[in-house]
Parts: C-alpha cells; sequence; structure tokens
C-alpha cells in the first residue's frame, strides 16, 4: 500500500492541467470525470501547479517510476493510472472501491475557489515576492514569500 498524505480515507488523484502533452492531458480529464461519476469526494492534487504536489508524488512513486499523471490512489491504496483505472470502471467494480467515501451534493461548488482549488496568494497578491526592511531601514530588499508556490498561489482554505 503506497499512501499520500491524508490519503487514507478519500480519493486522491495527482493530475495536471497543462495541455502540453495531450494524451496525458486527456487522460487526467477521462479519469476524473469517471470518478466525478460516482459522486464521491475528490482529493486532486494538480501537479503542474504545485511543484510540492509533484514531489509527494515522485517520492510515494519511487518503487515503480509511475510519475506520469494521472495516479489515483482510494482509501490509501494505489489504483493505477489511466490505462488501469479505466479497465476497472469498464468492468464494473469501481464503484466497490467507493462504498463508504464521503458524497459530493450533485452541483456543489467551493465558494472560495470555484472548484479550482488554488488561489492567489493572500500575503503578496501572488507575486511571490515580499518587501523586507534590511540593515534597520536603510534600504528595502526584496525577498520571496514564504507563503506561496512557485506560481504564486495558495491551496484553497475552505476546500482543500
Amino acid at each position: 500500500n503506497i499512501c499520500p498524505p491524508n490519503g487514507e480515507n478519500r480519493v486522491v488523484i495527482y493530475t495536471t492541467t497543462l495541455r502540453g502533452i495531450r494524451k496525458t492531458f486527456e487522460d487526467c480529464n477521462a479519469v476524473r470525470s469517471a470518478i466525478e461519476s460516482y459522486g464521491v469526494v475528490i482529493c486532486e492534487r494538480d501537479i503542474s501547479m504545485d511543484r510540492g504536489f509533484k514531489e509527494e508524488l515522485r517520492e510515494l512513486m519511487k518503487a515503480t517510476n509511475q510519475t506520469t499523471p494521472p495516479q489515483v490512489f482510494i482509501k490509501g491504496r494505489y489504483i493505477g493510472g489511466a490505462e488501469q483505472v479505466m479497465k476497472i470502471v469498464d468492468e464494473g467494480w469501481f464503484g466497490d472501491l467507493m462504498n463508504g467515501l464521503p458524497k459530493k451534493k450533485a452541483g456543489e461548488v467551493c465558494d472560495g475557489c470555484g472548484d479550482v482549488k488554488f488561489l492567489p496568494c493572500f500575503r503578496c497578491n501572488g507575486s511571490c515576492k515580499m518587501a523586507a526592511a534590511a540593515e534597520e531601514g536603510r534600504r528595502t530588499v526584496v525577498v520571496r514569500c514564504t507563503d506561496c508556490n512557485e506560481n504564486g498561489l495558495v491551496l484553497c482554505p475552505l476546500c482543500s
């Protein structure tokens, strides 16, 4: 069993929203749609939006070297990539894996981020830079914001 952080009682999907590699992007969308059709709450971790998720996936999968999204975990158990998940869905026993997981209400969207899962940093407004006084206020130095990721984003505090 390979379990992502806080993935013991949920569906965790590592995806990408970058369209650079069409097949990967389409596989992510197909797997996301298939799982959403079961009406369960999904914890989606977009590796293109946060380098931390990419490193997390790389660490989880170091034994298998399967780091191309999508990668799906259910109840702390590794299910597989797009091919494996779609095969399980087609065979009709994917619903059995979803038993006991929290359900999402139809049409429910996060009030904070609109289900994007990320927001611009509250501290630096997404610039990743902060002005700091140095040497007793003689000059101002620009430093990296410690609250956000490399894209100036933070996880939505309401739905993450």
